[in-house]
């Protein structure tokens, strides 16, 4: 018997394993936490199955997601990057994973860790939903605003309210599958 699951999950077999194996479930490790919020702000303008089939390039390519190297990034290396076919070459937001990286940095120093930082703005626990359809699914909210907002104010590039919202999604800060999907309960 096929799992159901979310409708967009479906289409492609690289987003049913993302789907299946990490999309909602809570993360608390720093260096994920990094990884994604990069991501998902190169995502912009693009489709999040791009960045999923360039996913590893991005690792190579960044010193697989390590905030200290990428915060030291110098002018030569931006260049290189940018004759990175493997990942989007766009000059704004290879600058934004470095200016993430330092500020990334600076909030792990002042909270003692990313993870208590950023969760703290759902309370340290997940919101779950009960979406009957992806339809139903909000872009953006109140709290991805506040974040988009408190993230940008501490130097962050590429973290509009939608991308912090897809960001919470990803991260399971959020649990938006859908009641009928086979994750739904997996993640809570």
């Amino acid at each position: 018997m096929q799992k159901s699951r979310c409708a967009w999950a479906t289409k492609k077999e690289i987003d049913t394993i993302y789907h299946d194996q990490e999309w909602g479930l809570p993360v608390h490790d720093d260096q994920v936490l990094f990884e994604m919020i990069c991501l998902e702000g190169a995502q912009a303008g693009l489709s999040w199955n791009t960045i999923l089939n360039k996913r590893e390039n991005y690792r190579k390519a960044f010193d697989q997601f390590d905030a200290k190297k990428i915060a030291k990034y110098d002018q030569a290396k931006e260049e290189e990057l940018l004759q990175n076919a493997g990942i989007v070459r766009n000059k704004l937001k290879v600058k934004a994973f470095i200016k993430n990286a330092q500020a990334y940095l600076r909030l792990q120093k002042e909270h003692g860790s990313f993870d208590k930082y950023i969760w703290q703005f759902v309370d340290g626990k997940p919101i779950q939903n009960a979406w009957k359809d992806m339809s139903e699914v909000p872009a953006k909210t109140d709290i991805s605003d506040k974040m988009s907002k408190a993230l940008k104010k501490e130097g962050f590039s590429f973290v509009g309210s939608t991308i912090c919202y897809a960001f919470m999604q990803a991260t399971g800060m959020v649990n938006d599958h859908a009641t009928h999907c086979f994750r739904y309960h997996e993640v809570q």
